[in-house]
């Protein structure tokens, strides 16, 4: 499945409002903004959504995380073979709420590139994006921990920032696409963060926790679109 830039990339956390068949609905009103706009909106539910959601959309979907572990006795991990199997074209890694340590950062980009599938590799600061480029992800999102779930976007509240830890990123990977979160949860929080040399956004609770998901969805997109 093709990604294209610029991306929105849909986390579905652990919320009430999009598991199952609730975060079916959401990922399938993606689906249709996709079409409609040509902007690559992805989604990224919980493990046992994956097939869920994978079997009735055409969209690229994201695990939340996995295990940097070969297949054998290891009992309650996630490999990437299983999300790859599901249907998963990706995963997330270190994300804030689910911090890894470098070295286990850099296997588990190793293995899920084994597994064919995309990197979107999470980071706290400029200096850690940094770091993290160097193990060749193929996203590194920047997402300041303070601004997460608040509403504020990083993209208006620390321009400064995020411009700093672009920069970073391309200095020592430029191979590697540049992505922010943070408090994403309008159109203009999109435009501001493309046009501060992103190339997509990761979000979670401005899309899943509004009141019309789709609304919003469609307001970043269309913010998406004008930016090309």
């Amino acid at each position: 499945m093709k990604i294209t830039l610029p991306i929105i990339v849909v986390n579905f956390k652990t919320y009430t409002e999009s598991i199952g068949e609730k975060g079916l609905k959401i990922a399938k009103a993606a689906e249709e903004i996709s079409n409609n706009t040509g902007i690559c909106i992805a989604v990224a539910p919980q493990h046992t959504d994956i097939r869920l959601i994978a079997n009735q959309v055409d969209i690229p979907v994201f695990a939340q995380h996995i295990d940097p572990y070969a297949p054998g006795s290891h009992t309650g991990y996630i490999l990437p073979e299983a999300v790859a199997e599901a249907g998963a074209v990706g995963t997330l890694i270190n994300h804030s709420e689910h911090r890894l340590i470098l070295a286990d950062i850099d296997e588990t980009i190793r293995r899920a590139k084994e597994a064919k599938l995309k990197t979107i590799a999470c980071s706290n600061n400029p200096e850690v994006s940094a770091s993290i480029c160097a193990l060749s992800p193929d996203f590194c999102a920047y997402e300041p921990p303070d601004l997460i779930g608040t509403g504020i976007s990083v993209s208006t509240a620390k321009p400064e920032v995020v411009t700093k830890a672009v920069e970073l990123m391309q200095k020592v990977n430029s191979q590697v696409i540049p992505l922010c979160g943070a408090g994403i949860s309008t159109g203009k929080d999109v435009t501001a963060a493309i046009r501060l040399n992103t190339k997509g956004v990761l979000l979670a609770s401005g899309v899943v926790k509004a009141k019309d998901p789709k609304t919003v969805l469609q307001e970043m997109a269309e913010a998406a679109q004008k930016t090309l």
